[in-house]
């Protein structure tokens, strides 16, 4: 761990372990070996006479993943160092179990008619798919279930607001964590709608090797059936390789909920910096090696790191994988090796900012304060009010009082609507607005 070039795999190890089943070195050959021998049942179940014989030994076959380990991943490791292929160690893997289990006369029909990339663009797809279901998705429900009830406790807690940086029309705590809500929710809703999908077509991505060998099946249908079996649906027109339109929208969309997470942290800081939220403090840890009064919010701050690493490489795979020079080139091997990268920055994030929220506590005298300072922001109120009863000028009369004016305080602002020529119930209406109730809508 000491020595590890990444964080990911070094000081944030425990962190991002429960990526390992889906980007690591072994979770890739485990997706492969698992496509190659789905797809070797399948072809088993597509009515081809030559391989009727293997019927009843599907179960067998499909125990070649299901019982995959890392001793099955050190052996293809092996075989690979000798082949100096990847995808070739995997699928020679097969054939020697399917030899032990006295299945020699069929092993030719292990990766038949396939090319690497049928593999490759099927496995990462699934293994994409199968995290974003068991561990992101979850993980932004947490998140999201962590604001909605830090909305419902601060629903009623009246807060100034800032637009420009300058104090303006009040709103509430709860209905601000709201306008986050509802941003996340419409990010997980559209991530969830967009398809995953596979290249599954040969050499070049027409089946020409099935076709020309068993021209009586259908053999695009197959492939659509198989792919579908897997959770994912099939590309129809490609070259060797995936073009991965698929892949950038998903990572564009992941890039969307980590910047409305960015945001959301720098909001936070920004509350915690103005006094809003105070922090709980924990025994024997340091906020500042030269200040022993403080209490950082690091949190949110390592979120915001963690989102920004997340969001190169996502915009970088989104913007790479989908070009490839004429039928194919190798750059989007290596590269494709980094898609857990985003994921495990994602995840470092993600933990942060639910250790930042647990420890907030929230100062409601500093929240006051604020609103009874700036009590030029119920100018809009007045104003409106004074445009429903026909008042010349409203406006410009508030804004006379208020703009570059200094402190408006409350005695300040009632003596104004003393002055004002209208009738003593609209001037008491004008008094029962405050700071503090002048908040809208806020559920």
């Amino acid at each position: 761990m000491l020595k590890a070039i990444s964080p990911i795999d070094g000081r944030y190890a425990s962190k991002t372990a429960v990526l390992a089943d889906y980007f690591s070195e072994y979770a890739l050959i485990k997706y492969r070996v698992e496509v190659e021998v789905k797809y070797l049942e399948a072809l088993v179940h597509s009515g081809l006479d030559q391989l009727s014989v293997l019927k009843g030994r599907t179960q067998e076959l499909l125990q070649i993943h299901k019982d995959f380990d890392l001793k099955g991943a050190e052996k293809i490791k092996e075989i690979e160092s000798v082949t100096n292929h990847d995808v070739k160690a995997v699928e020679y893997f097969i054939k020697d179990k399917m030899e032990a289990m006295g299945l020699g006369g069929h092993i030719e029909w292990v990766h038949f008619g396939l090319t690497s990339q049928d593999i490759n663009n099927t496995a990462v797809p699934l293994s994409i798919h199968e995290c974003l279901r068991n561990v992101y998705l979850p993980e932004i429900n947490a998140i999201i279930d962590i604001l909605k009830q830090l909305a419902e406790e601060y629903k009623g807690i009246p807060m100034l607001a800032r637009t420009h940086g300058q104090p303006a029309s009040p709103t509430s705590l709860g209905k601000e964590i709201m306008v986050y809500i509802e941003r996340l929710e419409n990010q997980k809703n559209q991530l969830k709608q967009l398809p995953i999908k596979a290249k599954f077509g040969g050499a070049t991505g027409n089946l020409n090797a099935h076709k020309v060998s068993f021209p009586q099946l259908d053999w695009r249908d197959f492939a659509d059936s198989f792919v579908a079996s897997l959770g994912l649906s099939r590309y129809h027109f490609t070259t060797q390789i995936a073009h991965y339109d698929d892949l950038s929208a998903v990572f564009h969309a992941m890039q969307r909920i980590n910047t409305i997470l960015i945001d959301l942290s720098r909001d936070i800081w920004t509350y915690v910096s103005m006094d809003y939220f105070k922090q709980k403090t924990v025994a024997n840890e340091v906020g500042s090696s030269a200040m022993p009064h403080k209490v950082n919010p690091i949190d949110f701050e390592n979120a915001e790191g963690n989102l920004g690493m997340a969001n190169s490489v996502l915009a970088f795979l989104a913007e790479k994988l989908p070009v490839s020079r004429l039928q194919r080139d190798l750059t989007d091997s290596t590269v494709l090796r980094n898609v857990g990268v985003p994921f495990a920055h994602g995840m470092i994030a993600f933990q942060s900012l639910k250790k930042g929220f647990s420890k907030l506590l929230l100062n409601e005298a500093m929240l006051n304060e604020d609103l009874e300072n700036n009590w030029a922001v119920v100018a809009e109120a007045i104003q409106s009010i004074l445009r429903r009863e026909s008042y010349p000028k409203p406006y410009e009369a508030l804004k006379a009082l208020t703009r570059g004016a200094g402190s408006i305080d409350k005695k300040r602002m009632h003596d104004f609507i003393d002055s004002l020529d209208v009738n003593e119930e609209v001037t008491a209406e004008l008094k029962a607005i405050t700071p503090q109730n002048y908040i809208g809508y806020i559920d």
